[in-house]
């Protein structure tokens, strides 16, 4: 990963989630994030990830970026947004290039990545990341910077990830309808692993598992680079639904129960403690009925089950589970139930740990848990992405110059 610079203005992350829309302003100061505004609001209008009610989600992001603003005193206008539906899709794409012995330069690294770029499919999927891996010069595999080389052939192995270009346009519209432009799109599972993983997993191989509200998505990183994402449209909210319709109980009521008494491991106390569970349609919180605490257990269990089977079936069936070895970071808002960790350990066989932002200072406690890894890992996004964009354009209007014009800026600075 490379380190932060410090940018030209204020950094914007919007997390528009399924369940929770956040949006987090930051500045960086001698490479360290700031936080200057925090604002988050419930979201309704989305399901795992797709934009049901444009209207609905305006207004989540309308208030979200709001509350930022006032804490900030200052109106913003360029945001960069996840992206976790639109059934997004993860491939590997090999490209090389003739050299003719010369010596790699910053303008042959940039054909390269242009021409992987093309190879995206077309038509209906927008382009999210374009990843360097690995480069390989003249046979020479695993090379991580070949400029300065010589070389017959140079050739990258790009990971893309792409998405239904119609998610990237609703999104879009919204931002717009918010007053706001989009400077930037990042895969939800990429994002979390930015903000919670430590350089030491990014390089031995790990993978994060955002549990999000609306999806469970995933990303293996290996020597430093993300290698692998997707994502299982089964979050957070699905356990709240099985739990309204198993109990008979409004959602909202299902929610506190999750919050408050659920887990995914039992325990022998939970036959004897018992919970009282509001039914639908009275008006009298009284006349609910009593249950013991194992029957939520018991209704929250499968389903996470359910979960991580699936994770589990998309890394084998990917071929990235040994790649990503036996590290699995779990993050996100869903992640805090009690009993996940060890519930995803036997389901996955790995060694497990609770991932949360680690690289933002001053972040407040409230906002600093695992259901702000996304929107944290935004802003660590923005500030390398900023970073590359003005090395990329000083190489530009250094190769544009050539010797006269790099003579002629020698004679202003020292005449």
């Amino acid at each position: 990963m490379k380190s932060l610079a410090r940018p030209r203005g204020p950094i914007v992350a919007v997390d528009v989630g399924t369940t929770k829309t956040c949006c987090f302003i930051a500045r960086a100061d001698d490479g360290q994030l700031q936080i200057l505004g925090i604002g988050h609001q419930a979201s309704h209008g989305m399901r795992a990830g797709t934009i049901l009610d444009m209207e609905t989600v305006t207004t989540s992001i309308t208030n979200a970026v709001d509350a930022a603003e006032k804490m900030m005193g200052e109106r913003i206008h360029d945001v960069f947004v996840n992206v976790s539906g639109g059934q997004p899709a993860s491939r590997m794409v090999t490209v090389d290039m003739a050299l003719a012995g010369r010596e790699i330069d910053d303008s042959d690294v940039r054909r390269l990545h242009e021409h992987g770029r093309t190879m995206v499919e077309p038509g209906d999927r927008h382009l999210l990341h374009s990843i360097p891996t690995s480069y390989v010069v003249d046979g020479n595999r695993g090379i991580r910077d070949p400029r300065g080389m010589y070389g017959e052939r140079l050739g990258v192995q790009v990971h893309t990830i792409t998405t239904a270009a119609s998610v990237v346009r609703n999104l879009a519209l919204c931002a717009h309808k918010a007053q706001l432009e989009i400077e930037g799109l990042v895969s939800s599972p990429f994002a979390a692993g930015l903000a919670c993983l430590v350089e030491d997993e990014m390089d031995l191989g790990v993978t994060v598992v955002d549990m999000g509200g609306g999806t469970t998505s995933m990303a293996v990183f290996f020597d430093g680079k993300v290698v692998f994402t997707d994502t299982v449209p089964i979050g957070g909210a699905h356990v709240t639904s099985d739990i309204a319709r198993g109990l008979s109980t409004p959602t909202v009521h299902a929610e506190r129960m999750k919050t408050l008494y659920g887990g995914c491991i039992g325990s022998p106390s939970d036959e004897r403690e018992t919970i009282m569970v509001p039914q639908v349609g009275e008006e009298d919180d009284g006349q609910g009925q009593q249950i013991p605490k194992s029957f939520l257990v018991d209704i929250i269990r499968p389903r996470m089950e359910e979960t991580f089977e699936l994770v589990r079936a998309r890394l084998e069936a990917s071929g990235m589970d040994k790649v990503a070895g036996r590290r699995v970071v779990l993050t996100g808002g869903a992640s805090q139930l009690p009993g996940v960790r060890e519930l995803a350990g036997q389901v996955l066989d790995k060694q497990l740990r609770l991932g949360r932002p680690i690289r933002i200072a001053g972040l407040a406690e409230a906002a600093g848990g695992p259901a702000f890894s996304v929107c944290a890992g935004l802003l660590h996004y923005a500030v390398v992405q900023r970073a590359e964009e003005q090395q990329a354009g000083r190489a530009r209007g250094t190769a544009r110059k050539g010797y006269f014009g790099r003579f002629g800026s020698w004679l202003k600075e020292n005449f």
